[in-house]
């Protein structure tokens, strides 16, 4: 009988503290998260300073919460994940730091993560994946496309030129004076609203999978300030309407798009902004049309970061004979295809 693999997992790439394990690279025994986002929201976005204070305060109450929650002691876990970049470089120092002591002390292999391949690898919380498979990867610092044809192997094959699609969301919440982080509240009003207003989409080149979304961004922007001088009111609700269904356009478009061109098995929708109701309902109207395409959409709590999306990821790094040696450092802008074969 094959023993069960328990794998630890740590993510502290920007506000979120967190610990998870996961038994058989499947099954979640203990995802624990620590936010911070009320002590950011005066700000209107993440402190990196506080940020990593909060990291080193919460990381031992954390770690010793998760294995209380598993039931388990480090005499069951057979390998320390930890996410390795990209992220705020002073964050992921804290959890790197962690990982390493644990598998110094505990004579633990210590397993790299990628961030991004973590979101991706949350859906195999959530089924087995098929490939060859696309992610639309949406969140708060990335906007990607990835192509995998097996496990482990990421090719980008679309990213964001400028503002991610999370980071323009916040843009636009301040603009209309909505509290951080943005993101949940625009989706609320756009369900209230009306795509009224005229707002550019951004498609690129032709054949282009990138995105950009300065510029739609900055039309908003311009269209409350324009507003103002006019003594015009404009509709919040009807504002971030049509904001998001010029957003949400251009995503599914290109995802569409990409997985016809790809002949994928699997389209997966991973990021902090797969939470997103409109976008979670327009590609599945999309691909109700594609019987021979899955669309697998994770429960929003492995959409925000979380650590039992490393330790899945970490799990089948750990099996590809993935390691790290105890120099192992924080990547602030660590690209997704280093971590190819």
């Amino acid at each position: 009988m094959k023993k069960d693999q328990w794998i630890l997992g740590i993510e502290t790439s920007c506000d979120e503290t967190a610990v998870a394990i996961i038994k058989n690279g499947r099954e979640i025994a203990a995802n624990i998260v620590a936010s911070q986002i009320e002590s950011h929201k005066r700000f209107g976005g993440v402190v990196p300073e506080i940020a990593s204070r909060h990291h080193v305060e919460q990381i031992t109450i954390v770690l010793e919460e998760a294995l209380g929650q598993a039931n388990l002691s480090f005499k069951d876990i057979d390998a320390i994940a930890v996410t390795e970049g990209p992220g705020l470089v002073g964050a992921l120092l804290i959890g790197v730091n962690a990982a390493k002591a644990l598998a110094f002390a505990h004579n633990l292999p210590l397993v790299p993560v990628h961030h991004i391949a973590g979101h991706i690898y949350a859906n195999c919380l959530v089924t087995e994946m098929k490939f060859p498979l696309l992610a639309l990867v949406v969140s708060g610092g990335h906007t990607e496309l990835v192509y995998m044809k097996e496990h482990g192997h990421f090719e980008v094959i679309g990213e964001t030129r400028d503002d991610a699609a999370g980071e323009a969301y916040d843009k636009v919440a301040r603009t209309l004076n909505l509290p951080y982080p943005g993101g949940p509240h625009i989706d609320r009003l756009a369900h209230e609203g009306s795509p009224t207003i005229n707002l550019p989409r951004a498609w690129l080149e032709e054949g282009s999978y990138d995105f950009s979304f300065s510029g739609l961004k900055s039309a908003v922007i311009n269209t409350v300030h324009n507003a103002e001088q006019r003594g015009e009111t404009i509709t919040p609700e009807d504002l971030a309407a049509s904001f998001q269904e010029s957003v949400i356009d251009v995503l599914v478009k290109k995802t569409e798009k990409a997985a016809s061109e790809y002949n994928v098995k699997q389209v997966l929708l991973a990021g902090g902004v797969a939470a997103n109701k409109g976008l979670r309902s327009a590609l599945e109207k999309v691909f109700s049309h594609y019987p021979e395409i899955e669309l697998v959409v994770p429960p929003i709590s492995l959409c925000t970061d979380n650590a039992a999306m490393i330790a899945a990821a970490g799990s089948i790094m750990f099996e590809k004979g993935v390691r790290a040696e105890l120099s192992l450092n924080a990547i602030p802008g660590l690209e997704i295809e280093l971590y190819n074969d």
